[in-house]
C-alpha cells in the first residue's frame, strides 16, 4: 500500500493536470486526453502498478473523465452558438462504431503496444499543431456517403487507442474541410462525448488483475483518479472555451506541440524498454 504521503503527491499531481486538461480541452481542441493519459500512466506506476493492462487503465479512466468535460465544453460552445449539429448527427454513428471496434482492440493488446501507439500517434498530432497551416484544405465541404462513412470510424477508433476525445483527430480533419476553427473546436467536443460513452461501457466490463490495479478500479475506470480530474475539467473547461473566442492559440499550439512531441518520445521510449 502507498504511504500517506506519496498518495498526497499523486493527488495535487492529479488536480493540477486535470485542471490544465480542462483548459486544453476548451482552447485547442485536442482534448484532455493527451495530458492525461501520460499523466495516469506516471501516477499508476509511481504508486506500484502495473502490468501488462496498465495502459487500458490509463486510456479507460481518461476516456470517463472525457464524458464529463466533453459534455460541459459543448453546452458551453452552443451557448454561443458554435456547434456544427449537422456534422455530429452524420458522422456520430460511424464514430461511436469506431470507438467500439477501439476498445476490442484495446483489450486484447499489452500495455506496452498500447505506450508504442499512443507514441506514434501523438508525434504525428505534434507535428501537425506545429507545422500545420490553416490555409492547407482537402475539400470545401466535409466528405458524405461513402467517404463519410470509410472516415468517421477511424476518428473513432484511433481516439481509443489514444485515451483521448475527438479534437486530435476532428479538428484537423473539420479545418481542412473548410470548417472555421472555432466551430471545429465546438463540434469536437461533441465526438468526444459520441467516442467516451461507448468505449467506457466497454472498459467497464474489461476484467483487470485485482493485484495490477489500483483501489476502487472498476473494470479498467479508477474511480479515485476519475473523480479528483473532473473536479478541476468541470471547472477549468468553461475558461478554456472563452479564452478561444477571445485569443489566437497559434503560438500556444506551438508550445503544446514541442511538449506532446516530446511526451510521445519518452513514451515510446518506455515501450521499448529504454
Amino acid at each position: 500500500m502507498p504511504d500517506t504521503m506519496l498518495l498526497l503527491e499523486m493527488l495535487v499531481m492529479l488536480l493540477v493536470i486535470g485542471g490544465l486538461a480542462g483548459v486544453l480541452a476548451g482552447l485547442l481542441g485536442v482534448g484532455g486526453g493527451i495530458v492525461l493519459v501520460p499523466s495516469f500512466f506516471f501516477a499508476f506506476q509511481t504508486l506500484g502498478y502495473g502490468g501488462p493492462q496498465l495502459m487500458q487503465m490509463c486510456l479507460a479512466t481518461s476516456l470517463a473523465t472525457i464524458i464529463v468535460t466533453s459534455v460541459r465544453s459543448v453546452l458551453s460552445h452552443n451557448k454561443k452558438g458554435a456547434v456544427e449539429w449537422w456534422i455530429l448527427r452524420g458522422w456520430g454513428p460511424g464514430i461511436a462504431l469506431g470507438a467500439v471496434l477501439g476498445v476490442l482492440v484495446a483489450s486484447a493488446l499489452r500495455s506496452d503496444m498500447l505506450q508504442a501507439l499512443f507514441g506514434g500517434l501523438g508525434i504525428v498530432i505534434g507535428l501537425y499543431l506545429g507545422l500545420g497551416k490553416s490555409e492547407w484544405r482537402l475539400g470545401e465541404t466535409m466528405p458524405t456517403g461513402l467517404r463519410r462513412a470509410l472516415v468517421s470510424p477511424f476518428v473513432g477508433f484511433l481516439s481509443v487507442l489514444m485515451g483521448i476525445g475527438g479534437g486530435s483527430f476532428g479538428v484537423p480533419l473539420m479545418s481542412l474541410y473548410n470548417i472555421p476553427i472555432h466551430r471545429a473546436v465546438a463540434t469536437a467536443a461533441g465526438f468526444g462525448v459520441i467516442i467516451a460513452v461507448p468505449s467506457v461501457a466497454g472498459f467497464l466490463l474489461l476484467p483487470i488483475d485485482a493485484a495490477q490495479r489500483p483501489p476502487l478500479t472498476v473494470g479498467a475506470v479508477n474511480i479515485p483518479a476519475f473523480l479528483v480530474v473532473i473536479a478541476m475539467t468541470l471547472t477549468t473547461a468553461p475558461l478554456g472555451v472563452k479564452l478561444a473566442h477571445k485569443t489566437d492559440p497559434k503560438r500556444l499550439k506551438r508550445i503544446f506541440a514541442v511538449f506532446l512531441i516530446l511526451v510521445a518520445l519518452n513514451m515510446l521510449r518506455k515501450a521499448l524498454g529504454w
